[in-house]
Formats: structure tokens, sequence, C-alpha cells
């Protein structure tokens, strides 16, 4: 009897079966398809990423710089009417040949950053976009303007509010034995500690918006531990604050509690939906 020789090809390889619908790649909170696989970046192309973006940042810092520059004598005079508002006279002193020079320079910068921060904000969504559905990366507008709008408004606040009251506090210990002479390099750095800190400050409900659509937060857990946040808030004053004066710490403290209440607000409207996954069931 002839043996008949078995087939190259098994018959499960010959017959496919049913066909299956493909696997997803995977499910968005907002009803839409996550990003293709091969749109994904690897750990090399994220640095690449940040590279790109950080340079494009400087640049920005760059050209806001050199406007600023071009009208630094208006800059100046905005910026000193407060530095020595409360020192008899009026003026501040400088001990070291390229100290005042080198005020211009930081001035001419801090109004760099804040020309520029639109730019930035929109880096820093370029960077953190490509990790986001397609229907979130449509905020790219919104979280600029709002990110961009708080951080002037943060520095304003500073400039107008907090700085003044905090230099008023120091120059209150001038006497017939003590006459109050600062130099201008240790008013400016605290002015500037005071501007840059506040202008970050106030991207705090920015922050809780993301995290909570990027589902890490909700507007049920930032107010079961709003508590918490309010200690966390005066701690972080207190660091802010360059005095032990209560008044300046209430002033910023304040401001940080209704941005609080602010970002809950916006987890609540904005939040993650916390629906079950269809891709689980």
């Amino acid at each position: 009897m002839a043996l008949v020789p078995f087939p190259s090809q098994s018959p499960r390889d010959e017959d496919p079966g049913p066909d299956l619908p493909a696997k997803a790649e995977g499910f968005s909170p907002f009803g839409e398809p996550d990003e293709p696989a091969e749109g994904r970046m690897t750990f090399l192309e994220h640095l690449d990423e940040l590279r790109k973006r950080i340079t494009h940042a400087v640049v920005a810092l760059l050209v806001g710089f050199i406007v600023a520059f071009a009208f630094i004598n208006r800059v100046f005079d905005f910026v000193y009417l407060h530095l020595a508002s409360d020192v008899p006279g009026g003026k501040l002193i400088y001990t070291e040949p390229g100290e005042a020079f080198f005020l211009y320079i930081k001035i001419a910068a801090l109004t760099g950053v804040l020309i520029a921060s639109p730019y930035i904000m929109w880096q820093v969504w370029l960077f953190i976009a490509p990790g986001l559905y397609s229907r979130e990366k449509k905020l790219a507008i919104p979280f600029v303007i709002a990110s961009s709008t708080l951080f002037v408004s943060g520095a304003a606040f500073a400039h107008y509010f907090v700085f003044p009251a905090a230099w008023r506090f120091f120059a209150s210990f001038s006497s017939g034995f003590l006459e109050f002479m600062p130099r201008v390099q240790p008013i400016f750095s605290l002015y500037v500690k005071l501007v840059l800190s506040m202008g970050l400050v106030f991207q705090l409900p920015v922050l809780m918006f993301v995290l909570a659509r990027l589902g890490i937060v909700t507007a049920r857990f930032l107010i079961r531990n709003f508590k918490y946040a309010v200690l966390f808030i005066f701690i972080a004053a207190a660091v802010i604050t360059p005095d032990g004066n209560p008044v300046v710490q209430v002033m910023v403290a304040g401001p940080m509690v209704v941005l609080y209440v602010l970002g809950i607000v916006a987890a609540w409207l904005f939040g993650k939906s916390k629906k079950p996954d269809p891709a689980d069931e």
C-alpha cells in the first residue's frame, strides 16, 4: 500500500476560520479610538521632542528679551516705582560697578519671560500633546490662553499687592537710630522671586484641570482633601513670602485657596468620565 505524504500545510493553517473583528488599539474616555500604535513615541523620541521644545522656548525668551530691552527705560521706570516707593528719598543704592547695569539686564530678562509666556506654554502643550487623545488635543488654544493669562495675572498680583506689602513691612523698622538704605540687588532679587512664584502659583487651576482630564484626580478627591490642601497652601505661602508678616502670607495664601476652588470646579466640569471601559466587557 502506497504511503500518501502529509501536506506541507496543516488543515488548520488552510482554514483561517471565521473572520474576527480586529482588536481595538485602545479606548478613549471621550468615545473616540486611541492614537494608532505607530504614532506612539519611544523614550529617545520623547527626549528629542523635549530638546526641541526647550530650544524653541529659549529662542522665544531671547526674542522677548530683545523686545523688552528695546523699551528698557520705560520698563525700568515702571518697576522702579515699586522698588523704591517706601525708601526715604525714593532712591536705592548700588555698591558694585556693574550692579546697576546688570539690573537693567535682569529687568529685561524678567519682562522677556512675561512676553514669551504664551509661546512657552504652547511648547509645553506640544510636548504633552502626543500622549493625548485626538479630542483632547482640541483644548490647545484654551490651555495656552488660560495658562498665559494666569501667569501674567499672578505676576501682576505680586507687583501691585504682594511686593509692596512685604516692602512696607521691611521699611517699617526705620527709626532715629536705624536708617533704611537698601541695595538694589537684594531688593530686585526679592521682587523677581515674588513675581515668578506668584506666576507659577496661579497655574494651579490649569494643573488641576490637566490632572482631572488624565483621570489622576477627581473633583470628589479634591473636595475630600480640601483641609490638607489648605494646610499645604499656607506652608507654600510661608516659603514664598520673605518675612513672617501674617498679612503678606494671607495675601499669598488667599488667592491660592480661591484658585484651588476654581480647580475643583474645572475638575467637576471637565474631569475624566468614570464610565466602564467597553473594551473590558
